[in-house]
């Protein structure tokens, strides 16, 4: 329980952190439901913690009909996620586009991987990912990678070519640490 909790925390804390220190200085996307608030965020200026909170509730009420352990970590995961993202908002770091796309993945891939180990996460398309990997043997950082791409598409309108080509990046990253953080640690 304790590494659960944990896991929940930490990986809530690097998501916070790869995503306001890295992504949202140069408009960039993480995908999923975290990648569909950034761009309401960076349209209308919500707070993206809370609106990614809101925008997971279907999914997490999912998890409760599928997989009851899954749903407790992931309405926690995606209240404390929420929390995260939204406290850290005021700290970004000035880095190169590149770099920030490259570190942002990380940080955040590390995060989901973390927390899919421990049978949480933030509620987004992780939770799809999950349920779709333990169904399939589908690679649960490839899920996310695929959805995370059709996410960060729909931002071309909104952010531009570059914003998309380094957010592909981003979220090609995340979803190689994600899947080395859940399958092999």
């Amino acid at each position: 329980m304790f590494a659960r909790v944990a896991a929940m925390v930490i990986g809530s804390i690097l998501l916070g952190i790869g995503i306001n220190g890295f992504l949202v200085p140069h408009h960039l996307l993480e995908g999923g439901i975290i990648g569909i608030a950034l761009i309401l965020h960076y349209y209308f200026d919500f707070h993206a913690g809370l609106l990614s909170a809101l925008l997971s509730i279907p999914l997490v009420l999912y998890a409760w009909v599928k997989d009851r352990a899954q749903f407790h970590g992931s309405v926690y995961g995606m209240i404390v996620t929420a929390i995260f993202i939204d406290l850290f908002a005021p700290y970004q770091f000035s880095l190169p586009i590149w770099l920030s796309a490259i570190l942002g993945g990380a940080i955040c891939g590390i995060g989901v991987g973390l927390m899919l180990r421990y049978k949480t996460s933030t509620g987004g398309t992780d939770l799809i990912a999950y349920f779709i990997s333990k169904a399939t043997l589908l690679n649960v950082g490839l899920l996310i990678a695929i959805m995370d791409v059709f996410i960060v598409l729909l931002g071309y309108q909104t952010l531009g070519l570059q914003s998309v080509v380094y957010s592909a990046i981003t979220i090609l990253v995340a979803g190689y640490l994600a899947s080395i953080c859940y399958e092999r640690f």
